[in-house]
């Protein structure tokens, strides 16, 4: 998507670039974050997600150099990074800018060459969160990419490619959903993905009506180094009992038959996979229909099968959930569940657009009364996927 030539001057990145460079960037890259409205830990399960491009983005601003050298300024860490790209890229210092290089080495494998540049990069992602900074910056880079090679991959490809730089260079095993969203997302709508075709339909959220608070409880839990593994494994294993390829495959009554030859634990781990897929499909026909009340419904039973189920919630989080549910729908709250991987990070509530602001102050007082720590929440209604500027 190519945005006009006169937003490059509403750009902070732009204007710190020239501040920095003494001369105009010749681009402006920018792609966002994301919040998933439900299908959480469905992805490595061939299954469905349904997220949704936030409308805080990452943005670099660049122009080409006579060498090499890539140098990148981070307006949101305050570091600078430099490296100069060479027949093996390979990871390095400072971790951030890992990201960066694993979509160069991505274009170079592609015998796209990459010359060296300049970089601003800026962003009002929150970090560590669970909204895919990391995947907003690798799509922003590789949008840039594709502007200074004169190459377009594909949404598809491009995709993929940032998927593996995180692979890669980052070392985080992702799934899909983060750099497909951010690359293909589009203003007021959603977008169901199925993981194991990788491919992506477009579901329309119109009503203005509506809009969706982020909740970040600014926690983060020791537990969750190594549960993601473990929960891969216990989902593999049930899938070999089941006999199929992945929990994807499998029905409730499937698992209900299987009940006696599985662990308990092993059990659980499955139904909630199994049921999640369901509410995610069903959510997307909610959106499509406009049963707000149903999808309300599904996002409260995504979360209590996160939380009991899946054992991937905390205290925190189950707080927000029981702050919404409190408000309820008398007082504009239509559904709320943790988002992301879980032990910590955000949750998500759909809210009406007429109270929001008075949600957001409640949850936001009574969250910082109850745990002594402040939440961050914002609201935000789907954005659009990754974008360039060209100053011609």
């Amino acid at each position: 998507m190519t945005t006009t030539v006169n937003d490059l001057t509403e750009s902070r990145a732009a204007r710190e670039f020239f501040k920095t460079f003494d001369s105009a960037p010749t681009w402006v890259a920018s792609a966002p974050g994301r919040v998933n409205l439900i299908g959480e830990h469905t992805d490595y399960n061939d299954g469905f997600v349904l997220p949704m491009a936030i409308e805080h983005r990452t943005t670099i601003a660049a122009s080409l150099t006579h060498d090499q050298i890539v140098t990148l300024h981070s307006l949101t860490t305050g570091d600078v990074a430099t490296f100069e790209i060479d027949d093996e890229l390979k990871p390095g210092q400072p971790e951030w800018s890992n990201y960066v290089r694993g979509v160069i080495a991505g274009f170079q494998k592609l015998k796209l060459p990459v010359k060296g540049f300049n970089a601003v990069i800026d962003s009002n992602v929150p970090l560590g969160s669970g909204l895919s900074s990391s995947a907003a910056l690798e799509v922003a880079t590789a949008s840039l990419l594709e502007a200074m090679t004169g190459s377009s991959l594909g949404p598809v490809n491009k995709a993929l490619l940032c998927q593996r730089a995180e692979h890669e260079f980052a070392g985080v095993p992702c799934g899909i959903m983060d750099q497909f969203i951010s690359t293909m997302g589009e203003k007021d709508h959603l977008l169901l993905i199925d993981c194991r075709s990788r491919q992506g339909e477009l579901v329309p959220f119109n009503d203005s009506t509506l809009e969706m608070l982020i909740i970040n409880t600014n926690v983060r839990h020791s537990l969750a180094d190594g549960e993601y593994g473990k929960r891969r494994a216990q989902c593999e294993a049930a899938a070999a009992t089941l006999n199929v390829t992945a929990l994807r495959d499998a029905t409730l009554a499937d698992l209900e038959a299987a009940k006696s030859k599985l662990d308990p634990l092993i059990y659980r781990r499955a139904r909630h996979v199994i049921g999640e897929n369901d509410r995610t499909l069903e959510a997307a026909h909610c959106l499509r229909a406009g049963q707000w009340e149903r999808l309300g419904t599904l996002m409260y039973e995504s979360h209590a099968s996160l939380r009991d189920d899946y054992e991937v919630s905390c205290e925190e989080l189950d707080l927000v959930v029981e702050l919404a549910s409190n408000i309820g729908l008398g007082g504009g709250v239509i559904g709320c569940r943790m988002t992301g991987g879980g032990f910590g990070g955000c949750a998500v509530a759909l809210v009406r657009a007429s109270e929001a602001q008075a949600i957001r102050k409640k949850i936001g007082e009574e969250y910082l009364a109850k745990t002594g720590k402040s939440a961050t929440l914002f609201l935000s209604r789907p954005g659009s996927g990754a974008a360039i500027i060209e100053n011609s």
